[in-house]
């Protein structure tokens, strides 16, 4: 399926607003903002390759399958090293874990298409929940909650995504449903990303 004008305007904002929240990681080093950057670094990557290719075909592609994964699964882990840095070291072990599973299922040296909705859902819970915990236990700002905002948009899009995979659907997310939302979700949930993270390194340094 060929990219539609709007679909080139979002994913040109994302890469602008993931190029910014990289720039801001690397001024604050927040703790975990290594993986942090590796997880915003990847989606700018993703979204150059379909602008250039032009086509959702290249999600389709064995190796981008496998690396995009690791958008989601670097970001939870990233928020792990930040807030509850004494058991990060597990939540690592199991996506890496969680990579390999889906890299050998991918390139069909194993079989079991639920790993990749397994893991996509870890860590997209990861995302959601770590935010609302921390801010209610007052270790971080409010601003914190627009992650959780970006990491259920991107849990639901993946999910939707991997149901497709599997030649399934989730919901109503058919594949026509889910191309046409895809870019515009990706830069909401970006923005998301950029202004809760930046928010929140600013209120911190300023304490």
């Amino acid at each position: 399926m060929a990219l539609a004008l709007y679909d080139y305007i979002c994913l040109v904002l994302t890469a602008l607003a993931a190029i910014y929240l990289i720039y801001r990681f690397f001024e604050y080093k927040p703790d975990g903002y290594l993986w942090y950057s590796l997880s915003f670094l990847i989606l700018l990557v993703a979204g150059l390759l379909l602008v250039f290719g032009g086509k959702f075909d290249i999600l389709n592609v064995k190796w981008v399958k496998v690396v995009a994964t690791i958008i989601p699964f670097s970001l939870a882990i990233g928020l792990m090293r930040q807030y509850y840095p004494k058991v990060a070291n597990w939540w690592l072990i199991i996506l890496l874990i969680g990579i390999i599973l889906i890299g050998l299922n991918t390139y069909e040296v194993i079989h079991g298409k639920i790993w990749y909705p397994i893991f996509h859902a870890f860590a997209g819970l990861t995302i959601f929940f770590v935010p609302i915990f921390v801010v209610g236990k007052k270790q971080a700002p409010g601003a914190l909650l627009w992650v959780t905002v970006g990491g259920a948009l991107i849990g639901l899009g993946g999910i939707a995504l991997a149901f497709l995979s599997m030649g399934s659907q989730f919901l109503f997310f058919s594949a026509k449903v889910v191309f046409a939302i895809l870019t515009p979700l990706l830069l909401i949930m970006t923005l998301a990303y950029t202004f809760g993270f930046v928010r929140v390194m600013k209120l911190t340094a300023q304490n």
